[in-house]
C-alpha cells in the first residue's frame, strides 16, 4: 500500500513506520526533518520517502503532493479541528482512509465506570488538550456523515518507547528526573495512594494493532483504542523502576489535587485530574474484532526495564530537570510539615 503519515518519527509513529517498512509497504512521511530517523535494516524491504516541509505550510505541502494519491494517510500530530480542517483540505479526495490519531485521555472524567470502551463518553472538564481532541473527533465524523470521508479515529491511552521511562509525575524534561531522585534515595511524587489503576502500551505493540487497521474496511468510519489489557497500579509501577536500578523506593503519595492547585507551570490538573490518577482499565473487544491476531506482547515491567536500560546508558536522553527537582523538594517540605502541624499536641 501506498501510505502517507503527518509526523512519522515520534513515540508512537516510530514503530509504525518501522513496522510497514518491513513489510514491503511504500511510505511517505512529512516533516520538518529535525528528529533523525533509525531505522533497522529490515525496514529495506519498502520504500520511504521524506517529504521534508512544515504541514502548517499548506501551500507547500500541496504543492509537494499534488500529483499523488494514498491508500491511507494518518495524523499523528493534529490537536485542534483547525488542524484537522487543514488536513481535509489537502487530502479529501486523496485518500481512501484518514486515520487520526486522537487520544484515550478524551474519555469521560471522573469516569462513571472504571472499565473503558469506545462506548464511554467522552468528556474531559480538566484537559484542554482532550477537549480538542474530542472537537476533531467530532468534526471528522461529522464529515464521514455528512460526505462519505472515510476517517478511523485511533485512541491510545500511555504509549511509551525505549527512550523514555514511563511515571505519573514529571517535568518538562521528561521522567530522568525522577530516576535521578531514586538513585539519589529522595521521595519520588506518586499520585494519590499510588492504588489506582493504569495501564502503559509499547510502542511495538501499538504499531501491530495500528497497522492491523490501516487498509482495514471495517475500520471506516469507526473509534478504536489501541492500549495493552494490562493493568497495574502507580505503586507497583514505581517500584518496578527501583528494582531495575537496584534501589529502595522512597514514595511520597501525594493528593493529586493538591499537585493540581500547587504545579505552578505543571499541567498537573489536566495530566492527573484529566487522566492520570484515575483507575482505567481498557476492554479492547472492539479492537481484537477488527485485528483478530492482535495481542499485546510486552509485559509492562519488561518494557519498563527495557527502557530503563536505554536511558541510562544513551546520555541524549538523561535530561536533568532542576526546577522540577526542586519543586518536588518543596512538596516534601510542605508535606512534611503539614505533618509536624497535625502532630502538635
Amino acid at each position: 500500500m501506498k501510505i502517507l503519515f503527518i509526523g512519522g518519527t515520534g513515540t508512537i509513529s516510530m514503530a509504525i513506520t518501522r513496522a510497514l517498512l518491513s513489510q514491503g509497504h511504500t511510505l511517505y512521511l512529512i516533516n520538518r526533518g529535525n528528529r533523525p530517523l533509525t531505522l533497522p535494516e529490515p525496514c529495506s524491504a519498502g520504500t520511504l520517502t521524506e517529504l521534508k516541509a512544515d504541514i502548517n505550510d499548506e501551500t507547500r505541502v500541496a504543492e509537494l503532493i499534488k500529483e499523488l494519491h494514498f491508500d491511507a494517510v494518518a495524523d499523528f500530530i493534529a490537536f485542534t479541528p483547525e488542524q484537522l480542517m487543514r488536513d481535509y483540505r489537502l487530502f479529501g479526495g486523496r485518500t481512501r482512509q484518514f486515520l487520526y490519531v486522537s487520544s484515550a485521555s478524551a474519555y469521560q472524567k471522573p469516569l462513571s465506570d472504571y472499565r473503558i470502551n469506545e462506548a464511554t463518553p467522552l468528556a474531559n472538564p480538566y484537559w484542554e488538550y482532550s477537549r480538542n481532541k474530542i472537537a476533531g473527533e467530532d468534526y471528522l465524523m461529522k464529515l464521514y456523515r455528512q460526505e462519505g470521508f472515510p476517517v478511523t479515529i485511533v485512541r491510545p491511552s500511555h504509549t511509551y518507547d525505549e527512550r523514555s521511562v514511563p511515571v505519573g509525575v514529571h517535568g518538562a524534561n521528561g521522567s530522568y528526573a525522577v530516576i535521578r531522585r531514586m538513585l539519589a534515595g529522595k521521595p519520588v511524587l506518586i499520585p494519590g495512594d499510588g492504588s489506582s489503576l493504569w495501564t502503559l502500551t509499547h510502542n511495538s505493540d501499538f504499531a501491530a494493532a495500528f497497522t492491523g487497521l490501516i487498509g482495514n474496511i471495517h475500520a471506516i468510519g469507526e473509534a478504536v483504542q489501541i492500549t495493552s489489557d494490562e493493568s497495574l497500579t502507580w505503586n507497583q509501577i514505581y517500584q518496578i523502576i527501583a528494582d531495575a536500578l537496584g534501589v529502595e523506593l522512597n514514595p511520597l503519595h501525594v493528593a493529586s489535587d493538591f499537585l493540581a492547585a500547587c504545579g505552578g507551570d505543571y499541567d498537573f490538573r489536566g495530566s492527573l485530574l484529566g487522566d492520570k490518577s484515575n483507575t482505567v482499565v481498557f476492554d479492547n473487544s472492539k479492537l481484537k474484532r477488527l485485528v483478530p491476531d492482535f495481542t499485546a506482547r510486552v509485559r509492562a515491567d519488561q518494557g519498563l526495564r527495557e527502557s530503563l536500560d536505554y536511558v541510562l546508558s544513551h546520555p541524549q536522553c538523561q535530561k536533568e530537570d532542576p526546577d522540577f527537582d526542586a519543586f518536588c523538594d518543596r512538596v516534601a517540605l510542605a508535606m512534611e510539615q503539614a505533618l509536624k502541624i497535625m502532630n502538635q499536641k
